[in-house]
């Protein structure tokens, strides 16, 4: 059987608190830099209190233990949706310093909840052309948000990071796709479809953002926009494979218009 991308494992942890890099002054400079071209005014009250994560302290201990010392990956993707609150260098050329090897190190963002998925994507590119066996994806989000947004926005009522190992190996089958001008009807119809070609006995999840009326499926609780799907599939799956399940992952971003799936054909290798 042909090698291929599969999903390895799922971990995930929240935080409380903050990082003390909330305090940095240079934080300031950061968001005033980011918000200037667009005239919106600071949070001066979070910016004095000191609040929010750094993705690198919220990530780093998780992918130590997602990874082993053996385990070097080869390509780390790390995506999120609220800003960090690190300043400086990206986070994804710490985090890549954080587990064994030397991976290529890459950052996304936004894209709304659908750059969890597009990100999944880019690593398994990765994989796909021989150039990296083992890939890893990591997917941060935190409380805090230092200036006033546009519009409203949702923010997650934790720090949350996951962590999700790809790896080449046979029998393995990760597949992604996303499609834009997708609706809440659209999207249900094409769950539903997806749903019925991976065969009976399909394990559903959906993000807080999405039903799907009369399908059987798990609906991620709200509170945790980017990476409220994720976590609920690191608890899940290991139930799940256990049973030899198929399963089918699915998000709608309604502001952008894009539905987003994952399918899992195979559990991993014994």
């Amino acid at each position: 059987m042909p090698a291929a991308p599969g999903l390895l494992r799922v971990l995930t942890r929240y935080a409380d608190g903050r990082s003390e890099l909330s305090l940095d002054p240079d934080l300031r400079v950061f968001v005033s830099d980011l918000v200037r071209p667009y005239g919106l005014p600071l949070r001066e009250d979070l910016l004095a209190e000191g609040v929010g994560h750094a993705y690198e302290e919220l990530a780093a201990g998780l992918l130590a233990e997602a990874l082993g010392p053996d385990e070097p990956a080869d390509v780390l993707v790390q995506a999120f949706d609220s800003p960090d609150i690190r300043p400086g260098a990206p986070t994804s050329l710490a985090l890549s310093r954080a587990c064994a090897g030397t991976p290529t190190a890459l950052a996304l963002c936004d894209q709304g909840t659908a750059g969890a998925f597009a990100a999944l994507r880019a690593a398994t590119a990765y994989q796909r052309t021989g150039v990296a066996r083992r890939a890893v994806v990591v997917l941060a989000e935190q409380t805090a948000l230092h200036y006033e947004p546009a519009a409203p926005v949702t923010l997650p009522e934790r720090h949350c990071a996951v962590v999700l190992v790809c790896e080449t190996a046979p029998g393995e089958e990760l597949t992604v796709h996303q499609d834009g001008g997708a609706d809440a009807g659209t999207a249900a119809e094409e769950v539903r479809r997806q749903a019925k070609a991976l065969g009976e006995g399909t394990a559903v999840l959906l993000s807080a953002a999405l039903e799907v009326p009369g399908l059987d499926a798990v609906r991620t609780p709200a509170g945790q926009p980017f990476t409220g799907l994720w976590s609920a599939l690191a608890e899940r799956l290991p139930h799940w494979r256990a049973e030899r399940r198929p399963v089918l992952l699915a998000d709608l971003d309604p502001r952008l218009g894009v539905l987003s799936t994952l399918a899992l054909r195979a559990g991993p290798r014994p």
